[in-house]
């Protein structure tokens, strides 16, 4: 899954589609992987599986990233997701 990150906001959700890649404001800073940490414990709550089933394949220190979410159907996690919901 593609991630467009943006650390630092007020509260952390997802913030609709950037360049192709689902957005996600993030309240964590980018400092010493807590932004990284917090969009996996993000992804894993809205998917609905544990945090180990969440990896960052790529992006550690790019606003880009790359996660794997194994466990969770792709449409059903973009379904939880969605900014409309």
């Amino acid at each position: 899954m593609s991630i467009h990150a943006q650390p630092g906001a007020r509260r952390t959700a997802s913030a609709g589609i950037y360049d192709g890649r689902l957005k996600v404001a993030l309240a964590a800073p980018p400092v010493d992987g807590r932004a990284n940490a917090a969009l996996q414990e993000f992804l894993a709550r809205e998917a609905g599986v544990a945090k180990s089933a969440v990896s960052l394949l790529s992006g550690q220190t790019s606003r880009s990233k790359r996660f794997l979410v194994r466990g969770a159907g792709l449409e059903e996690l973009r379904a939880a997701l969605d900014p409309g919901n």
